[in-house]
Protein backbone atom coordinates (compact mmCIF):
# COMPACT_ATOMS: atom_id res chain seq x y z
CA UNK A 1 0.00 0.00 0.00
CA UNK A 2 2.29 2.94 -1.10
CA UNK A 3 -0.49 5.13 -1.76
CA UNK A 4 -1.91 6.41 1.53
CA UNK A 5 -5.42 7.38 -1.06
CA UNK A 6 -5.90 3.82 -1.93
CA UNK A 7 -7.48 1.16 0.28
CA UNK A 8 -5.95 -2.68 0.15
CA UNK A 9 -8.70 -3.34 -2.39
CA UNK A 10 -6.86 -0.92 -4.87
CA UNK A 11 -10.11 1.87 -4.44
CA UNK A 12 -9.24 5.75 -4.37
CA UNK A 13 -10.41 7.73 -1.74
CA UNK A 14 -9.96 10.86 -2.92
CA UNK A 15 -7.17 13.75 -2.71
CA UNK A 16 -7.02 16.73 0.11
CA UNK A 17 -7.54 19.32 -2.78
CA UNK A 18 -11.02 17.53 -3.69
CA UNK A 19 -11.88 17.47 -0.12
CA UNK A 20 -11.50 21.28 -0.13
CA UNK A 21 -13.14 21.79 -3.22
CA UNK A 22 -16.44 19.73 -2.20
CA UNK A 23 -16.15 21.52 1.53
CA UNK A 24 -15.89 24.95 -0.43
CA UNK A 25 -18.80 24.13 -2.73
CA UNK A 26 -20.40 22.78 0.00
CA UNK A 27 -20.06 25.78 2.00
CA UNK A 28 -20.99 28.45 -1.30
CA UNK A 29 -24.30 26.08 -1.33
CA UNK A 30 -25.27 26.41 2.36
CA UNK A 31 -24.53 30.15 2.18
CA UNK A 32 -26.85 30.44 -1.12
CA UNK A 33 -29.36 28.79 0.53
CA UNK A 34 -28.93 30.72 3.72
CA UNK A 35 -28.90 34.01 1.65
CA UNK A 36 -32.24 33.31 -0.78
CA UNK A 37 -34.23 32.14 3.21
CA UNK A 38 -32.90 35.27 4.93
CA UNK A 39 -33.43 38.10 2.15
CA UNK A 40 -36.87 37.39 1.30
CA UNK A 41 -36.73 38.66 -2.03
CA UNK A 42 -39.07 35.72 -3.84
CA UNK A 43 -41.95 34.42 -3.77
CA UNK A 44 -42.56 31.86 -1.17
CA UNK A 45 -42.90 29.05 -4.67
CA UNK A 46 -39.47 30.67 -5.50
CA UNK A 47 -37.73 30.72 -2.52
CA UNK A 48 -38.97 26.42 -2.25
CA UNK A 49 -37.82 26.17 -5.91
CA UNK A 50 -34.88 27.69 -5.38
CA UNK A 51 -34.20 25.74 -2.03
CA UNK A 52 -35.14 22.69 -4.05
CA UNK A 53 -32.75 23.08 -6.44
CA UNK A 54 -29.88 24.28 -4.46
CA UNK A 55 -30.64 20.99 -2.09
CA UNK A 56 -30.30 18.72 -5.23
CA UNK A 57 -26.81 20.59 -6.59
CA UNK A 58 -25.43 20.05 -2.35
CA UNK A 59 -26.84 16.45 -2.52
CA UNK A 60 -24.82 15.89 -5.55
CA UNK A 61 -21.86 17.32 -4.39
CA UNK A 62 -22.03 14.96 -1.65
CA UNK A 63 -22.17 12.06 -3.14
CA UNK A 64 -19.29 13.13 -5.66
CA UNK A 65 -16.80 14.71 -3.21
CA UNK A 66 -17.47 13.06 -0.12
CA UNK A 67 -18.68 9.72 -0.92
CA UNK A 68 -16.75 9.11 -4.22
CA UNK A 69 -19.98 7.84 -6.10
CA UNK A 70 -18.19 8.59 -9.51
CA UNK A 71 -19.12 6.75 -12.64
CA UNK A 72 -15.87 4.56 -12.70
CA UNK A 73 -16.15 0.97 -12.53
CA UNK A 74 -14.44 0.44 -9.39
CA UNK A 75 -17.79 2.34 -7.49
CA UNK A 76 -20.49 0.48 -9.22
CA UNK A 77 -21.23 -1.69 -6.29
CA UNK A 78 -21.44 1.80 -4.87
CA UNK A 79 -23.71 2.89 -7.12
CA UNK A 80 -26.07 -0.38 -6.94
CA UNK A 81 -25.84 -0.28 -3.41
CA UNK A 82 -27.02 3.73 -3.11
CA UNK A 83 -29.71 3.35 -5.87
CA UNK A 84 -31.28 0.41 -3.66
CA UNK A 85 -31.22 2.63 -1.00
CA UNK A 86 -32.71 5.07 -2.02
CA UNK A 87 -35.86 2.57 -3.98
CA UNK A 88 -35.92 1.09 -0.28
CA UNK A 89 -36.24 4.42 1.61
CA UNK A 90 -38.95 5.96 -1.07
CA UNK A 91 -41.09 2.89 -0.94
CA UNK A 92 -41.12 3.24 2.64
CA UNK A 93 -41.78 6.79 3.04
CA UNK A 94 -44.35 6.82 0.16
CA UNK A 95 -46.12 3.37 1.68
CA UNK A 96 -46.00 5.36 5.05
CA UNK A 97 -47.63 8.64 3.99
CA UNK A 98 -50.08 6.51 2.32
CA UNK A 99 -51.01 4.53 5.02
CA UNK A 100 -51.35 7.53 7.52
CA UNK A 101 -53.56 9.15 5.17
CA UNK A 102 -55.64 6.72 4.57
CA UNK A 103 -56.28 5.91 8.31
CA UNK A 104 -56.63 9.84 9.15
CA UNK A 105 -59.23 9.63 6.17
CA UNK A 106 -61.25 7.09 7.56
CA UNK A 107 -61.46 7.81 11.10
CA UNK A 108 -62.01 11.27 10.57
CA UNK A 109 -65.27 10.41 8.83
CA UNK A 110 -67.09 8.83 11.51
Amino acid sequence: MSNPNTSSSGESHGSVSSYLIGFVLAVILTVLSFGVVMSHSLAPTGTLAVLSVLALVQVLVHLHYFLHMGGGSEARWNNIAFVFTVAFVSILIVGTVFVMANTSMNMMSR
